[in-house]
């Protein structure tokens, strides 16, 4: 088998684990669609146009670095660069997705009736640019963690300004002034509290540390 046509699946409900052979060298659209069940998805080595780096229960193009189908357990690997059309599509079973930093686009229909999706991360400094439909039928209040200081921006990208529950990612410490220790540790001075701030030490001569 070297071709696997748009929507060949489609609907699959029973179907649970896919593997893709070597020989295969064509994907179609939505190939996957709404296969509900599905928890599984590798390609075998040795395919020179795929592959499922990371054990990612997910096919990439390999050339691309684009995500091109997925399932309610794939883990998207850093270093992929866009998720492909209808990627996750009908995906009920994705419940929360983490979009590393590395993407930069988001094809049509990304995440369209992944309406069981309860939370999304982006790691993205710059949001990643959006298709159409991308999150459709996605719940729109869900909380959506996006980088320190990036809330505005997400705010106003299109696509991403849909949802109303924009918040900054866990641990991520307010801008402006904060409470700053400095101590000395051993032979090391230590600043804590800095992150997002320059700090400079001076001696008692006014040297600078």
């Amino acid at each position: 088998v070297t071709s696997i046509g748009n929507y060949a699946f489609s609907r699959c409900s029973g179907l649970t684990s896919v593997t893709i052979p070597g020989s295969v060298t064509s994907i179609g659209n939505s190939a996957f669609y709404n296969c509900r069940g599905l928890t599984s998805i590798s390609v075998e080595s040795g395919n020179t146009v795929y592959d499922s780096r990371e054990n990612c229960n997910a096919i990439i193009e390999t050339a691309t670095n684009t995500l091109i189908a997925g399932c309610m357990n794939t883990v998207i690997p850093e270093g992929v660069t866009s998720i492909g059309e209808a990627a996750f599509e009908g995906c009920t079973g994705l419940t929360s997705v983490t979009i590393p930093s590395s993407v930069t686009f988001i094809g049509d229909f990304a995440f369209d009736d992944c309406y069981g999706l309860t939370s999304i991360e982006c790691l993205a400094m710059v949001p990643p640019t959006m298709g159409t439909y991308v999150f459709y039928n996605v719940p729109t209040d869900i909380p959506v963690y996006v980088p320190c200081g990036k809330v505005a921006d997400y705010q106003a990208a299109n696509g991403w300004s849909s949802f109303t529950n924009i918040q900054e990612l866990d641990g991520c410490i307010p801008a402006g002034p904060t409470n700053i220790a400095v101590y000395a540790d051993g032979n090391d001075i230590v600043v804590e509290g800095a992150a997002g701030n320059t700090v400079t030490l001076y001696d008692n001569g006014g040297n600078t540390l």
